[in-house]
């Protein structure tokens, strides 16, 4: 299975940079692909204006995003969905829209051409990753590392697999935006 994504036409913002010290926040992300706006992991901040007001610099309204990702369910990464009314809402088996729920596995599932979805369990066994194909490479946000220096996961369910995720996400991502911190360019000290 390739996991790079078919287009390369998407662009990426890190909206807030997520922290895992006094206190937790997620690292919030937002993907445009033409008329598709995605917010990745809208979660716990300590205000809402911080993921609110990006958006508005880059133009973007919070009635206008079309999608919002979970990579799994914890609060500290979905406690703000809310604030996108007109999204469609995706996690590792289904999408939710209003009172529609679809069943679709996560594995390969393509928002946009240059917007997939891939499993990447071991935080959670529910973990997926967003893969945003951009003219300068392949952006991953992904939980497989809370932050880049990140050796493991003190709450993963299954280190194995986390291990395995990270394998999966260096062989595709140029550069990776961490649930707990700030995005990093991969590299031979990456932990793994």
């Amino acid at each position: 299975m390739n996991d790079l994504p078919a287009a390369r036409t998407a662009s990426y913002t890190v909206l807030y940079e997520g922290y895992g010290n006094d206190g937790v926040a997620s690292t919030v992300g937002y993907i445009e692909d033409g008329d598709v706006r995605v917010v990745t992991d809208p979660g716990m901040v300590k205000n809402r204006s911080f993921i609110i007001d990006p958006l508005r610099a880059l133009g973007v309204e919070a009635e206008s995003v079309t999608d919002v990702v979970f990579s799994h369910h914890h609060p500290d990464h979905t406690l703000n969905a809310a604030l996108f009314p007109n999204a469609r809402f995706h996690d590792h088996w289904a999408i939710y829209s209003g009172d529609r729920w679809t069943w679709r596995d996560a594995e390969g599932y393509e928002l946009t051409r240059s917007i997939k979805l891939i499993r990447t369990p071991g935080h959670t066994h529910e973990d997926i990753t967003t893969l945003a194909g951009t003219p300068g490479g392949v952006a991953a946000f992904t939980h497989v590392w809370n932050d880049a220096t990140s050796a493991g996961d003190r709450h993963a369910v299954d280190l194995d697999a986390l291990h395995l995720g990270r394998q999966r996400v260096l062989a595709v991502a140029d550069i990776v935006i961490p649930g707990h911190g700030a995005a990093f360019i991969p590299g031979a000290d990456t932990p793994r």
